[in-house]
């Protein structure tokens, strides 16, 4: 059986599954609209569902469409993702709120080719958008999706490539159906990657509905399959955060407005691991008398390409007399535990000053 006959006789058991066994729990899954599907798709990029939702909750209860997206404050938006990473996917979400409402008036596009025009969604999220909330014959081909395609398929071809996303989605749109059943195929491919053919650990063949159809269950070879290229290792960079206190407030900066992190705010930092010494010259060069400096801890954040191995500096200080041009801004742990959206790689000790100032 060629692999679009496959594919399609995949679809019909898929579906009827899906109906059977589809969780109900999710708040994405309610009052489906684009602008939902939209927000949850982005959300669930790099994202556990059971990190996500909280968070959906509260976005949805203060961002309930296009317009009131296009119009938050910027510091407001890095807030209500805090926590989440990847900010620029919520910057992009602003962005692209912002066409929406002046271009289509306030309600997203419907077709995946005009969705594929806004700032942060490509094809993945534009097919999911269109199938689920519009009935387009649009496939949504993630990490999930090629996954389960390749074990039902035995495809050797690697995961990892642009190309063969590019294959299985037109594959995939050969066998898509329209209407409301093009929504239960697509979110059928996720929930089906997410509950039984898992990324890791051993599948579950016994509860999927591709039994009698899936060519690595039928030659025994789940474990081998996907196919994909070793992961590039990290590169690990030292870095010395400072806690730099004056007169019961904090001091933060704004990163640069391109690269990681790009314009959050952020704990001062300096590259390397400091002596205790270095610290002390580096907060006098900040225009700031140190008068207790001690160790805060250490943590470290993993990032796709790049490790952050973290020493902290706890440094009671105060102003040299003369004003200092140092990029740095003063906030009580009451902003920031409340106003202010710190990466989540400063967790560790935004959670030292807001709970107990130490």
């Amino acid at each position: 059986m060629e692999r679009t006959e496959i594919l399609k006789a995949a679809v019909p058991p898929l579906i009827e599954w899906y109906e059977r066994n589809r969780r109900t729990d999710l708040p994405w899954r309610k009052d489906v609209t684009p602008y939902r599907v939209w927000i949850s798709e982005i959300m669930l990029q790099q994202t556990r569902i059971e990190t996500v939702i909280p968070y959906y909750v509260r976005f949805l209860r203060r961002l309930p469409d296009a317009s009131s997206l296009a119009d938050v404050p910027d510091d407001e938006l890095m807030k209500l993702w805090e926590g989440l990473g990847y900010y620029s996917r919520a910057r992009n979400l602003k962005k692209a709120a912002g066409i929406v409402v002046a271009e289509y008036g306030g309600d997203l596009p419907r077709t995946a080719e005009q969705l594929k025009r806004l700032p942060g969604i490509g094809d993945y999220t534009a097919g999911a958008i269109a199938s689920i909330a519009c009935g387009e014959p649009a496939p949504a081909v993630d990490g999930n999706v090629l996954r389960v395609i390749a074990r039902l398929t035995e495809s050797a071809e690697d995961v990892t490539k642009e190309k063969t996303k590019k294959a299985a989605a037109e594959q995939l749109r050969q066998v898509y159906p329209s209407g409301r059943t093009a929504g239960l195929l697509t979110e059928g491919l996720m929930e089906l990657g997410e509950t039984v053919c898992i990324p890791n650990g051993t599948p579950q063949c016994g509860r999927c509905p591709w039994n009698d159809l899936c060519l690595c269950r039928k030659h025994g070879t789940e474990a081998f399959y996907p196919v994909r290229a070793e992961k590039r290792e990290r590169r690990a960079e030292n870095m010395t955060v400072l806690l730099l206190e004056r007169q019961g407030t904090f001091a933060l900066a704004r990163r640069l407005p391109s690269g990681l992190l790009a314009g959050l705010w952020q704990l001062p930092n300096v590259s390397g691991e400091m002596t205790q010494e270095e610290v002390l010259r580096t907060v006098g060069s900040l225009g700031l008398i140190p008068e207790d400096c001690r160790p805060a801890g250490r943590s470290r954040h993993l990032f796709t390409h790049v490790e952050w191995r973290m020493t902290g500096w706890h440094v009671l200080c105060r102003d040299a007399g003369k004003t200092a041009d140092n990029g740095l801004f003063w906030f009580t742990p009451e902003e920031i535990r409340t106003e202010v959206a710190l990466p989540s790689a400063f967790r560790y000790w935004r959670e030292k000053i807001t709970e107990n100032g130490d």
